[in-house]
């Protein structure tokens, strides 16, 4: 394995990262060229919705139930994601022999009974 066999294995490599840095260094310059800079002005320190002024309070406080359901949102979500490769090589497991029943059914009894768990606690729960 010579020199320029490692050069070509990592070439594809070498330019996603050239390209992800030139493309940074673009948005960069572009955004330090046709930016807002200078002192704050009316039009800079308004918050800007879609075109239109807000109209009423802004900044408003989330209440941290909301936050805690978007974080158990994420959690799960993320867990079933898990369960994607299992589904597209369950074929391939089987084939081989390899039992993969056992454990794709642990991991959906865990997140089944964390998912009870947080029903009986209330934190899916809006008013209280």
């Amino acid at each position: 394995m010579g020199t320029h066999d490692v050069l070509a294995d990592y070439a594809p490599i070498l330019v996603q990262i050239l390209m992800a840095a030139s493309l940074a260094a673009v948005i960069l310059i572009f955004s330090w060229i046709f930016g807002q800079r200078g002192r704050s002005t009316p039009v800079r320190d308004t918050a800007y919705e879609c075109g239109v002024p807000s109209e009423g309070r802004t900044g408003l406080r989330f209440p941290v139930k909301f936050y805690v359901v978007a974080m158990l949102f994420i959690l799960f979500d993320i867990e079933v994601v898990f369960l994607i490769p299992w589904i597209l090589v369950f074929r391939d497991f089987i084939a081989a022999g390899i039992p993969i029943l056992t454990p794709v059914l642990f991991f959906i009894a865990v997140l089944t009974i964390g998912l009870l768990y947080e029903f009986r606690k209330g934190a899916l729960e809006w008013e209280k």
